[in-house]
């Protein structure tokens, strides 16, 4: 916190602060074929409240599965072509194209791509905050549901949480611990397979 308070001592900073900031975000997840984090998200907004745990594996090129320990089987996985969305009860599995993913959890997917945040992003800003440093933009493609996205960043590039403002009011955040860079991420853990008797539905994943 001190050393982001002596870089970044207050908002509204430069951009080109910004771009540095980014710069460093880049190079450290560009260095990266793999990582396993523990995350916490929590959801506010349409008359809801709630909180889920888990992990996440990300690995080179842009995929994903989220492994949901509360609520206990829920899943996400994005296997390169397809997302899939699955909780336990569901009557169907949902699955969406990744060219027309509109997840809010699909902008973490750039990390483990060739990253450049700042193509990303728009209108990229720095400010410190409360842990560390604010990275906030708006990423390209989701600008009429996101209103603004804001990366919680270590002085040396590292996220440590990720919060999204949607432009109804509603908001998602994530905070990531215990990461493990270069974590083994095997392919079997990219590929969902549809419990036994429930149809696979094509469209977008829900809240």
């Amino acid at each position: 916190m001190l050393l982001g308070l002596l870089l970044f001592p207050r908002a509204g900073l430069c951009a080109d602060t910004a771009q540095q900031l980014a710069q460093r975000v880049d190079k450290y997840y560009n260095g990266l074929h793999s990582l396993r984090t523990s995350f916490t998200e929590s959801f506010h907004g349409m008359g809801m409240n709630r909180e889920e745990t888990g992990t996440l594996l990300l690995r080179k090129p842009g995929k994903m599965r989220w492994s949901y320990a509360h609520p206990a089987g829920k899943v996400f996985v994005l296997d390169g072509k397809y997302a899939w969305f699955y909780s336990p009860g569901d009557a169907q599995v949902e699955r969406v194209s990744a060219a027309q993913l509109d997840d809010l959890r699909s902008p973490l997917r750039f990390l483990l791509g060739h990253t450049q945040l700042q193509k990303e992003l728009e209108g990229l800003t720095v400010s410190s905050g409360p842990d560390g440093l604010l990275l906030s933009g708006v990423p390209k493609g989701m600008e009429k549901r996101v209103e603004k996205i804001v990366l919680g960043v270590s002085p040396d590039g590292v996220i440590h949480s990720m919060s999204m403002h949607e432009t109804g009011g509603a908001q998602t955040a994530f905070t990531f611990k215990d990461s493990v860079a270069d974590a083994p991420a095997p392919d079997s853990e990219f590929i969902f397979h549809p419990p036994a008797g429930i149809p696979v539905v094509d469209g977008p994943p829900p809240v």
